[in-house]
């Protein structure tokens, strides 16, 4: 089982700065190699490679640093080992940009944060659930390859805040891609959106690892989770169910395609039935977004709330008139005691439900 969020990231910051010490030469004998088999900054991959190394042996100590240094498109940062506590945002002159966990492993490679909706920023105000973002990403054409992306904000820390929400992620370009990477939050952790509301922006998320509570897959993005395992954590600051949902989509209404969840499984650290699958999120910025959300060929866990699988989050838009469904799930959380509340696709109307269909003329989804 994964670890919790707070003891993943204390095992990989003593994993990294085991590893992220070392500034000795990568080719040297018996000795790690800071960059694995990327290259360093004497034997660089292309030009536009950029190398990022804590203990001082790449270009660049931070990753908020290298993305300052990548000028224009077509960049390459590889990321030593490490925990790198920094926000980072890459803007969308910026793009075609690829980052690379050196280990090619998630644990391994930390970017992480801890401001929420609700921290005050230094000019006065508060950071809103945008400005929480450790990492916020709009460029297009961005992949991203064994990282974890966190945000370290807990509730517990600071009981006099009502802004709860903390985002670990907020992508929002087109082509979009994340292999092998970790999303780590309470409440909105991954932020699944587009930089406009007429933008169809399309993302790819393959083999991830994404956990939180409430709401903490949502946004407007065009999105495919293929073989993705989602998380659902306890609660002590709430005594009965629903602790949270794994999905709050915000797909607009002119949008054709919104989530689709393949081949992927939902597992919970909850008491079983303590969470919802979904609920539509109908911004007061768009009330007329109709939240699309298709969950296929995946595992539900006994966490689900299989009687009642969907909530409103408002009740002037009720979950039924959005566009929910689901397709040959298996596991306690997909069973159907009560059909009406679980929506499901013809074998008809799942041909359609791809990603082929989803990401078009896009095609992410081929072997690194």
């Amino acid at each position: 089982m994964p670890l919790s969020r707070r003891g993943f990231l204390t095992v990989s910051a003593g994993a990294g700065a085991a590893l992220g010490s070392a500034t000795v030469p990568a080719r040297a004998a018996g000795r790690p190699r800071p960059f694995g088999r990327y290259g360093s900054p004497a034997a660089r991959l292309t030009p536009r490679t950029l190398y990022v190394h804590p203990g001082g042996a790449g270009d660049v100590t931070g990753v908020r640093d290298a993305v300052a240094a990548a000028n224009g498109a077509g960049h390459t940062l590889v990321i030593a080992p490490g925990t790198y506590r920094e926000t980072v945002a890459v803007d969308r002159a910026r793009t075609g940009m690829t980052w690379i966990g050196a280990s090619e492993n998630p644990r391994d490679v930390v970017i992480v944060y801890d401001n929420a909706a609700g921290t005050p920023k230094p000019g006065g105000g508060t950071h809103g659930t945008t400005g929480s973002a450790t990492t916020t990403l709009q460029a297009d054409g961005f992949t991203a390859r064994w990282i974890t992306f966190a945000n370290d904000w807990l509730r517990a820390d600071h009981p006099g805040t009502t802004g709860t929400q903390a985002v670990a992620l907020k992508v929002q370009g087109d082509r979009s891609a994340f292999h092998h990477c970790r999303f780590l939050g309470h409440q909105d952790t991954l932020y699944a959106d587009s930089m406009a509301l007429g933008t169809f922006a399309r993302q790819y998320f393959t083999h991830c690892y994404a956990e939180g509570d409430v709401d903490f897959v949502f946004g407007r993005a065009t999105a495919v989770f293929e073989r993705c395992h989602f998380r659902t954590l306890t609660r002590t600051d709430l005594a009965g169910a629903p602790y949270g949902f794994v999905f709050a989509p915000s797909t607009a209404g002119a949008n054709p395609l919104g989530y689709l969840v393949s081949r992927s499984r939902v597992s919970s650290e909850a008491p079983d039935g303590y969470y919802k699958l979904a609920r539509p999120w109908v911004p007061s910025s768009d009330t007329t977004a109709r939240p699309m959300l298709t969950v296929r060929d995946t595992r539900l866990g006994p966490g689900i709330d299989a009687v009642a699988p969907y909530a409103n989050m408002s009740d002037s838009y009720p979950w039924q008139s959005m566009r929910f469904a689901e397709y040959r799930n298996t596991g306690p959380g997909a069973a159907v005691p009560v059909p009406e509340n679980r929506p499901r696709l013809s074998r008809e109307q799942a041909r359609s439900h791809t990603r082929e269909t989803y990401l078009g003329d896009w095609r992410p989804y081929g072997r690194p």
